[in-house]
């Protein structure tokens, strides 16, 4: 094999014919500013070569089920490894998939738990196994010596087994859980009728057998006296008396014999102590090969692994089937406002004047309850909270029912329509009751270890975990049985902790993790693997971590490295970028002004290389100044008070408005918790936008939100899914162009309205590719070809249309123009012209004006999205002349994602003109970058996940880099 991945002459997307060699066994890293190629270069060229070439040795028949690649537009790739793509997205929909699940940590504990779980009794939670024969050795000798014994057991027919044997498969399978298990105590399974013909043969059988004496009522019966058997009353339990023991330690022979032929000939032993005293009661010691409760002798269920995976029937909840929740009463819904106390109507059924007799009820016994009347929700301990929900659970306690039983009582009248209608204003999507939810059945939340449950064990976070799986105490003989697999579970924890991602808990569902969580776990499961040989994609791994832990990032790259691996990696982190072996920087500008490898080579090379604009930046010769002054604080700002969603520890902060704000922590403080959760639902409840759940349970009080107009989220999703979308529809410049076109006197003359320059609706647009201006054929086991429409040639319109001139261009060719082209070309249109300056100003000059919406990166959606605030701000502006007229608070979370240092310029300077036009922004972001040039830092932490959600810093960055508690701050103190 090559020492090197030898690319020759790509040209996928926008690459020009570009020839460079990849290093195996070495880190590469591509840079190069946002649309230069980047992506095209590692994921649509390397990548899809890597996986077309597997999809390619499978058969026909497998391939039509595979998704299908097209080959990438190159001359050669030669030297390719196995390729594994580590993408920026979360794809994971399943509301079964936990980090757990994704690291296949659950794997491991479901095997933990089945073979050295302690079981727990569901009933009397006593504990449940069989008895060895030398555990009842051990019990039997530790009675005081000299205490005589009789050992026994029940006289049960093949019939009565039979039966037993068919309770106890209806007992194991979870299906049929209602029937009545087998395995009773010996007093309850007694021969229901006198003397039957199976009582007789098994009478005959076990004399066979050598046994001479039954038992009954504390009488001997011979077999060698047929007269005395006819006392025994057969409608009563009848003993087989195997033998007469005195306890001593020279007797553990015969109290074992007697076990084994106990076990063998009933299933059961029970020794029964003979006091030399006639009165004194007699006391039975019984032992069961059964796998039942030592205390109620109610059968138990053998843990094995499918018994804890809620993906399964055996193990998953019945009532919610393993999803955790189901639809039922919302407590959400039942409770709307949490910071109020019972007295002033915290449960809202019971403000009714239907329902207010439930209510008075609670108040006269809330003493016995040991509740408090006047404390917030809230504010409520948690088993308080337990006994107003699920009642009074006490032997003899008040009878209170909680607030479940209230519903439980009025589902029993849904036959009322009123009654029907007030239970559907409580109903939503709420945790299970019955396993909280756990989303396991019982049975599999009663196997523990060291007093937690798999449930348990998984609701820790991962620094949690870390700290409960090193710590395990067990036996020596589970210790032999867990060593393997608790290595195993060790070593992934340990790697989900190297990636950053201490803060999060094992059962934290897939599909809430961002799209940096999602790939570190991707690439902690990678080191878990173990591969060797393979090419690792990577799209921007440093996003969404802190300047603290990228170190940390970097270490595990390097270990996948030292594995035997090659890393490409597309980034723009100048941590990651110094610690790279190889580097690609592509250039120089972004889409038809990019694709060109401007230099390659070692970090030393690039930044002695004087073309490369990556180079100049980590050299230092370019740089973001930090700003001569910052905006003053005014009396103007947004006060939320008491925010306390996920993590947060009910914090008051103040968001002074029409300034830049930085929201900074290390991942998982609780930043996006603050902003999106509760934040951005905060202001748009408040401005009259509610959509989604009502957010006041997640904060006590919001001021200041009547100084706005409007609350904006902009983010990196896409502008459009298909591809007649575009950037000028998108900032609403292609109603003017239609416009323009239509009022020229060719159109006049064909009676053309704007419409019919419209490729999204039918008039002008080609009738056969309805203006997609391709046509896709589908191959059945190769790729789906797009071709261009033969009608129109790719053009989207009808050629009456394509006929209508603006300054010798048609509709088709102004399309084509660059942003830059077009403001040259519509010189003399201002309405236009301004709509586009915008998408210049921005940093986005070189996109053409009709290409598709599907191929622009995260990063330029962004900045699309940012262009088209820009313009309403300026046209707002416009019309009102006065300054502030556009009050619209802006939330963006991490808006560098995706953005070389040049465009880290552009987008801040595109930001201060938001401001600029009266806007306020409020930016998530770890890009030391953005954060030195803010107005204002708020700092949360100081760690993630339980130790997170509290405010460590506020203040200017100059205060906060003077702040020695803040992570942020002594990052911050180097750029400044």
């Amino acid at each position: 094999m090559n020492d090197a991945i030898q690319i020759r002459g790509a040209r996928t997307h926008n690459l020009k014919n570009i020839s460079c060699d990849i290093p195996h066994g070495m880190l590469t890293v591509v840079s190069g500013v946002s649309g230069s190629g980047k992506s095209s270069l590692a994921f649509d060229t390397v990548y899809a070569e890597g996986q077309r070439r597997y999809v390619e040795s499978l058969s026909a028949y497998a391939r039509q089920f595979l998704e299908r690649i097209e080959k990438p537009d190159v001359d050669l790739i030669d030297g390719l490894a196995p390729a594994i793509a580590i993408k920026q997205k979360n794809t994971t929909r399943n509301p079964r998939s936990t980090v757990a699940t994704a690291t296949e940590i659950y794997d491991y504990m479901r095997l933990l738990y089945a073979r050295c779980g302690t079981v727990h009794c569901i009933h009397c939670d006593g504990l449940v196994g069989r008895d060895s024969v030398d555990e009842i050795a051990a019990a039997i000798l530790a009675l005081p010596e000299g205490t005589r014994l009789h050992a026994i057991f029940p006289v049960r027919t093949h019939a009565i087994e039979e039966k037993e044997d068919a309770a106890k498969s209806a007992a194991s399978s979870p299906a049929r859980r209602g029937r009545k298990p087998a395995a009773k105590p010996v007093e309850e399974t007694a021969s229901p009728s006198p003397l039957t013909e199976a009582m007789k043969s098994r009478l005959v059988e076990l004399r066979a057998n050598g046994f001479n004496r039954l038992y009954q009522h504390q009488q001997i019966f011979e077999f060698s006296s047929p007269e005395s058997l006819l006392d025994l009353d057969f409608s009563l339990p009848v003993f087989v008396l195997v033998d007469r023991i005195v306890v001593g330690p020279e007797n553990r022979a015969r109290i074992v014999d007697a076990a084994e032929i106990a076990y063998r000939e009933g299933g059961e032993i029970l020794y029964e102590e003979v006091p030399r005293e006639e009165e004194i009661e007699r006391v039975r010691h019984r032992f069961s090969t059964a796998y039942e409760c030592r205390n109620c002798h109610k059968p138990g269920r053998e843990p094995e692994p499918r018994l804890f995976s809620f993906n399964n029937p055996f193990g998953a909840c019945p009532r919610c089937q393993g999803f955790g929740n189901t639809i039922d009463f919302d407590i959400n819904l039942v409770i709307p406002d949490k910071s109020l106390s019972l007295n002033n109507g915290a449960i809202d059924p019971w403000n009714r004047p239907k329902y207010r007799t439930w209510f008075s009820d609670l108040k006269r016994q809330a003493k016995a309850l040991n509740v408090p009347m006047d404390v917030a929700w809230q504010d409520l301990e948690p088993e308080q909270h337990e006994v107003l929900l699920y009642g009074d659970k006490r032997a003899g306690g008040t009878g209170f029912v909680g607030i479940y039983g209230f519903f439980a009582e009025m589902e029993r009248k849904k036959y009322k329509l009123h009654v029907r209608v007030m239970l559907s204003k409580y109903r939503g999507y709420a945790v299970c009751p019955e396993c909280r939810g756990q989303r396991l059945r019982a049975e599999s939340r009663s196997v523990r270890i060291n007093s937690k449950n798999i449930c348990e064990a998984s609701a820790l976070t991962i620094s949690g975990a870390k700290a409960f799986f090193g710590d395990l105490k067990l036996s020596p003989m589970h210790q032999e049985i867990a060593g393997p697999i608790l290595e195993e579970v060790r070593e992934r924890i340990s790697f989900l902790d190297a990636v950053g991602l201490d803060y999060l808990t094992l059962d934290r569902l897939a599909s809430t993790l961002s799209g940096g969580e999602a790939q570190r776990i991707q690439l902690a499961t990678s080191l878990g693997s173990r591969l060797v040989g393979a090419l690792y994609v990577l799209d921007e791994p440093s996003i969404g971590l802190h300047t603290r832990d990228t170190d940390r990032l970097i270490r595990i790259l390097k270990n996948l490295r030292d594995l035997g691996n090659t890393i490409l990696v597309v980034e723009h982190d100048p941590d990651v970028l110094r610690a790279a072996d190889h580097l690609l920087d592509l250039g120089p500008g972004a889409g038809e002004f990019g694709g060109k490898l401007l230099a390659e080579g070692t970090v030393a090379e690039i930044l002695a290389n004087p073309n490369s604009l990556t180079g100049r930046y980590l050299s230092g010769q370019l740089s973001i100044p930090v700003p001569t002054r910052r905006r003053e604080l005014t009396k103007e700002k947004l006060v939320l008070l008491g925010a306390r969603a996920n993590n947060l520890k009910n914090i008051d902060i103040e968001i002074p408005l029409n300034m830049l704000v930085a929201i900074t922590g290390v991942s998982g403080s609780g930043k996006s918790s603050l902003v999106h959760s509760v934040l951005y639902r905060a202001v748009a409840r408040a401005l009259g936008q509610a959509d989604g759940a009502d957010p006041s349970g997640l904060f006590r009080d919001l001021r200041g939100a009547e100084r706005l107009n409007d609350v904006v989220l902009v983010d990196q999703t896409p502008i459009g899914r298909t591809p007649r979308s575009n950037p000028v529809t998108y900032i609403k410049a292609f109603d003017l162009i239609r416009e323009l076109f239509a009022s020229q006197p060719e159109s006049k003359k064909l009676s053309l309205t704007p419409g019919h320059f419209s490729f999204n609706i039918p008039g002008g647009r080609c009738k056969t590719c309805e203006g997609d201006g391709t046509v896709t054929v589908e191959m059945q086991f190769l790729a789906d070809v797009e071709l261009p429409c033969e009608d129109c040639n790719g053009t989207r319109f009808q050629p009456k249309i394509l006929n209508v001139q603006y300054k010798g261009k048609n509709i088709h060719e102004v399309l084509n123009l660059t942003v830059k082209e077009a403001l040259r070309f519509f010189v003399g249109i201002p309405r236009l012209l301004d709509r586009l300056a915008v998408l210049d100003e921005v940093g986005l000059g070189y996109l053409r004006l009709g290409q598709s919406a599907t191929t622009l990166s995260g990063g330029e959606a962004q900045r699309v999205k940012l262009a088209a605030h820009l313009a309403q701000v300026r046209a707002a502006n416009a019309n009102i002349r006065t300054a502030g007229a556009s009050r619209v608070l802006y939330i963006l979370d991490e808006p560098t994602t995706g953005l070389h240092f040049d465009d880290v310029s552009k987008l801040l300077t595109a930001l201060r003109k938001l401001i600029d036009g009266g806007g306020s922004l409020v930016v998530i972001e770890h890009n030391l970058d953005v954060i030195k040039s803010a107005d204002w830092v708020i700092d949360l932490g100081p760690e993630g996940g339980s130790g997170g959600g509290q405010i460590v810093a506020v203040g200017t960055p100059e205060e906060i880099a003077a702040n020695p508690a803040s992570h942020t701050g002594k990052w911050l103190a180097g750029v400044l």
